[in-house]
């Protein structure tokens, strides 16, 4: 089963119907534990890519860094050109210092730097910023990332977010058109079948201006693998044993009763209840491609046999109607 790809928005850029997201290389949990050291990333890699996929995510701060590294050093081997390769700049490096934290043109320019360095290569295709920062003007942000599309260290512009900010990202691309500097033409919001908040206003936003949709956290950081249930409780190895963040926000009875709707389509398909939730991303007209990781390859081959997975458009509207979002009083 190979990848097929898709148009990036109203890019002229193709990418892999399904994208891999690498935020868990090198990642520390709660009890310290390291949940993929480089070894694994490497054979997860390989895996994507012998299923033809082409697109990888990152972070200069995932891992402290090592993520884009690890990274660099697999593409060494490879054609970089085979591949699209995206990161994002925001959140603060050094302490103490408050100029590297955000998207002021200092630190900008310094980031995209060291993370081109750690990655081993002249150019990323997307540069996201990684959140929205409030203390820089849009403005200046924009002109500044405009001038790495214009030297040739950046192909495309990508917001991501947690928080629907559209009118923040409306905003700043109106100030790039006027000017005639690269607009945002990428968007990366957290979106899955229990997290509704981009429903609404800011996926209008991005059909407006045509912007390529890349979800992060199609599966609920897991809960939409189907293996936390209302009466197994939680084990030690489980993601929620370790992160109480996350028992406060899925493991609630409103999300367990969309994940029974999951479960009932899953089986009419005859595929996995992850397939299942990262099919309805792929069936969606606002969605571009969902950005999918793993800790095993195992699991990376289930998320990325949603491929094959076919949905009707009344099951598509059964798993939309499972939660109401936000905004479904409009």
């Amino acid at each position: 089963m190979d990848l097929d790809f898709v148009q990036l928005g109203d890019t002229g850029l193709q990418t892999s119907e399904i994208q891999f997201g690498t935020w868990r290389f090198g990642k520390e949990t709660e009890e310290g534990n390291v949940e993929i050291d480089e070894e694994r990333a490497h054979e997860l890699l390989d895996a994507y890519a012998g299923h033809g996929g082409r697109f990888v995510d990152t972070a200069d701060v995932y891992g402290g860094g090592a993520c884009e590294e690890w990274i660099g050093d697999w593409l060494a081997d490879r054609d970089r050109e085979e591949y699209t390769v995206a990161s994002k700049i925001y959140w603060q490096t050094r302490e103490g210092d408050p100029n590297s934290r955000g998207t002021n043109r200092k630190n900008l320019r310094h980031r995209l730097d060291a993370l081109l360095d750690r990655l081993g290569t002249d150019y990323v295709d997307v540069l996201y910023i990684h959140r929205w920062d409030d203390r820089t003007p849009a403005r200046e942000t924009m002109k500044t990332l405009n001038g790495f599309v214009e030297d040739g260290r950046v192909h495309y512009l990508g917001a991501s977010t947690l928080v629907p900010n559209e009118w923040k990202v409306a905003r700043a691309n109106e100030v790039a058109v006027r000017e005639g500097w690269e607009p945002f033409t990428v968007a990366q919001p957290r979106y899955n079948l229990v997290d509704r908040e981009v429903e609404g206003g800011y996926l209008d936003m991005t059909d407006h201006y045509g912007m390529a949709v890349c979800p992060w956290s199609p599966l609920g950081q897991g809960f939409l693998t189907g293996k936390y249930t209302r009466e197994g409780g939680l084990t030690g190895e489980s993601r929620a044993a370790e992160d109480s963040r996350f028992r406060e926000a899925y493991l609630t009875e409103e999300n367990f009763d969309v994940l029974d709707v999951v479960a009932e389509v899953a089986e009419e398909v005859g595929g996995t209840v992850a397939q299942t939730a990262i099919a309805y991303h792929l069936a969606h007209d606002s969605v571009t491609a969902p950005i999918v990781g793993a800790r095993t390859v195992d699991q990376l081959e289930e998320n990325l046999g949603a491929a094959a997975v076919d949905l009707s458009d009344e099951q598509v509207e059964r798993l939309r109607e499972a939660k109401g979002g936000p905004y479904s009083h409009l």
